[in-house]
């Protein structure tokens, strides 16, 4: 039977809304929404239709019977594995406490139901992966404006000039975000691009400053004395709204723009022109805040310079700047109802909120989740779920997470795919492909914001469930299932819906329901209460930073340069494959099966390396991946770069195992190293040597 159906991307983070045809239960076509997107999809999205019958993904649940990692399994019912793992939780909160347990996933608009069901079984400790992506940028939007970094979103297609650190959109590939970038550039906008190398992005940008490694900031502190010295900002804004100018004035004088340019490698007239420039696109200017800015040791600090730099343009709720982002209300709607259990009275184990109070509670902070493994404080951590959510490809150190994981009496991995961490666990519960469950409604805000869904195009193929069947089923035999109050999706979509006026036929049309025919203006006198800091004003100087006994404006320190013979990591996205969730798919896997290490010429020439050769890169603790070289003279001398995500080391994904090498295995000792001000890890602070394999591998 032919059907067709509008759904939401599950290959990566996007979740770009797409139109999905079937027949007798196989996926023949997979298109962008008409309505949204004109069609246009990338290659992820493509592939996912190679998910289907992929024989490489866990079929059925799965129980150990071997040694953790050892990769012997006995498959095992639903029912039969559920009961096992609702009685191993119950007997471990009942020696340990309910606290004892932690839940963890990829975060992402469906993570209320994770963090309802981690808070209805008497748990505070639910977090996600943030603390290797957004985290810094997070906590940096709080202790400048009040709100995290989704306090924001960026009128990009009406902007003048778009400035981006490290923020390779075009190799991410967010095609909404893409398409707004390219018509902005084509009705006249710039864009400013800055990197330790060139990028997709970079080559469409109009300015690019190929910087140093762990620079960044010194680059901002250079641009915010021109601002300054040279007078263009909104003065009328900044004295409304903008408490610690004075300071900050004081602060930046001595960060000339001839120190930055020393400082990053790049030309003095370069940067003052820049500031010619946005002077003339002002207010109508959005330098992006960035994303996963888990790199160096200041990039908290320089996500707050970010900031600022917004707060002087005075493009807080303008066309082409900075809005805040509109919801239901804002429409005169209601919205949709959502899963949620008051959080139990307990201390996190991270101690978000209190032993570390500039940081925000919410998911809190994985990697000293992990700490408080290790010291058994404030109380034992006993078992760990994750759900879609692989801790040894997103943090530094897996062995070392894996000693520390021990101390667990189960931990039990919910995934599409054999994660690393889910061939280390005690349960495998196989998820269904994003082609194969239902998600619940969320609301998506904007301009015109709207309710969307992701609606199941095919019967699952293999024994697989949705994740909202998974936790009610979990939630049920631990006494917890009033807080799941449905027996069905659609019981779960009728009672979200019931105070909307809207019913699930309304999403049939288009695959979604917006709230307002038409968006809604930017409003830039009504900026009154929307700062939630402690003085309803962007805050230069923190009021949470200064009782924390943090610096706000912290004195820049020149990056340590990498030992004779070593070189800088950095890691990033390419527009093949999704962080470490795609290179066993097989269309995928066909178009780039290895990562590569990048180079520049004169260090590769100075080495014997020549483009294309296979090297062996080695981290401090002895850990080697080899790979094939790309030589370029685009990248900075003292740094190399590598595409996250390869060599995996789970047996079963036959495709990938053992292909390429692991960034996270090269970063010896960075578990520790984060950002005390922001939380996030300094990911990019490790330094590794190359040299030509002697053992190439036979392809």
């Amino acid at each position: 039977m032919k059907n067709s159906v509008y759904t939401l991307c599950g290959m990566c983070t996007v979740r770009c809304p797409i139109r999905v045809e079937s027949d007798n239960n196989s996926i023949t076509w997979i298109e962008g929404n008409m309505h949204l997107l004109n069609g246009a999809l990338c290659a992820r999205g493509t592939a996912g239709r190679a998910l289907i019958k992929d024989q490489q993904r866990p079929q059925q649940p799965l129980i150990r019977e071997g040694e953790r990692g050892e990769g012997k399994w006995r498959t095992a019912t639903w029912d039969e594995t559920l009961d096992y793992v609702g009685n191993k939780l119950k007997e471990i909160q009942k020696k340990y406490g309910r606290e004892s347990v932690v839940v963890s996933s990829r975060g992402g608009p469906w993570q209320n139901m994770y963090k309802t069901f981690c808070h209805a079984i008497g748990s505070p400790n639910y977090t996600n992966h943030d603390d290797t992506c957004g985290r810094n940028t997070h906590h940096a939007s709080l202790s400048i404006n009040g709100v995290g970094r989704k306090g924001f979103q960026y009128d990009i297609k009406n902007s003048k000039h778009l400035v981006l650190f490290g923020r390779n959109t075009f190799d991410a590939l967010r095609i909404p975000e893409n398409r707004q970038i390219l018509d902005m550039l084509d009705n006249g906008g710039r864009m400013t691009y800055v990197d330790v190398r060139q990028t997709k992005t970079s080559n469409k940008a109009s300015r690019f400053f190929l910087v140093r490694p762990g620079t960044d900031y010194a680059l901002l502190l250079g641009m915010l004395h021109q601002i300054i010295k040279d007078g263009v900002y909104d003065n009328d804004f900044v004295a409304k709204w903008v408490t610690g100018f004075s300071e900050l004035c004081d602060f930046v004088q001595q960060y000339t723009p001839a120190w930055a340019a020393k400082e990053c490698g790049v030309k003095e007239e370069s940067i003052k022109e820049f500031i010619q420039e946005i002077s003339e696109d002002r207010p109508n200017v959005i330098f992006h805040p960035g994303w996963m800015l888990s790199r160096y040791r200041d990039s908290f600090y320089a996500s707050r310079a970010i900031h600022i730099i917004n707060a002087l343009m005075g493009s807080i709720e303008q066309k082409g700047g900075l809005l805040i982002p509109r919801g239901p209300g804002d429409c005169g709607k209601k919205g949709p109802r959502s899963l949620d259990c008051p959080k139990p009275d307990i201390e996190r184990a991270d101690g978000c909120g209190t032993r570390h109070n500039q940081y925000d509670k919410g998911p809190g902070l994985q990697h000293l989740t992990l700490e408080a493994l290790r010291t058994g404080k404030p109380y034992p951590l006993k078992a760990w779920i994750a759900m879609r959510h692989d801790l040894f490809t997103s943090m530094p150190d897996p062995e070392r997470q894996k000693d520390l994981l021990k101390q667990c009496e189960l931990l039990v991995s919910i995934d599409v795919h054999y994660s690393e961490f889910g061939w280390y666990s005690d349960v495998i519960l196989p998820h269904s492909t994003f082609l194969e469950r239902d998600n619940h409604i969320v609301v998506q805000k904007g301009p015109k914001p709207r309710l969307a869904r992701r609606k199941k195009v095919i019967d699952p193929v293999f024994d697989t469930k949705p994740g909202w069947e998974i936790f009610k089923e979990l939630a049920e035999r631990l006494g917890a299932g009033e807080y799941f109050p449905y027996n069905s999706i659609e019981d779960l979509w009728n009672w979200q819906l019931e105070p909307t006026g809207y019913t699930v036929n309304d999403f049939d049309k288009k695959g979604f329901i917006s709230l307002t025919e038409n968006p809604i203006p930017p409003q830039p006198d009504k900026l009154e209460g929307k700062f939630k800091t402690p003085t309803g004003k962007i805050e230069i100087i923190s009021s949470v930073l200064t009782k924390a006994g943090l610096e706000s404006l912290q004195p820049y320190e020149t990056p340590d340069a990498p030992p004779e013979g070593k070189f800088r990591l950095v890691f990033g996205r390419c527009a093949v494959h999704t962080h470490s969730h795609t290179q066993n798919n097989p269309l995928l896997n066909d178009m780039m099966p290895y990562n590569y290490v990048s180079i520049n010429t004169i260090k590769a020439d100075s080495m014997g390396i020549k483009d294309g050769d296979w090297v062996d890169v080695t981290g401090d603790d002895g850990y080697s991946g080899t790979l094939p070289a790309h030589v370029t003279e685009y990248i900075h001398p003292e740094a190399v770069f590598m595409i996250h995500g390869f060599g995996r080391q789970v047996p079963k994904q036959t495709r990938t195992y053992q292909k390429g090498a692991s960034d996270q295995r090269l970063m010896a000792g960075l578990l520790d190293k984060r950002d005390e001000a922001g939380g996030g890890l300094n990911l990019c602070e490790s330094f590794v040597s190359i040299r030509r394999s002697e053992n190439p591998p036979e392809l």
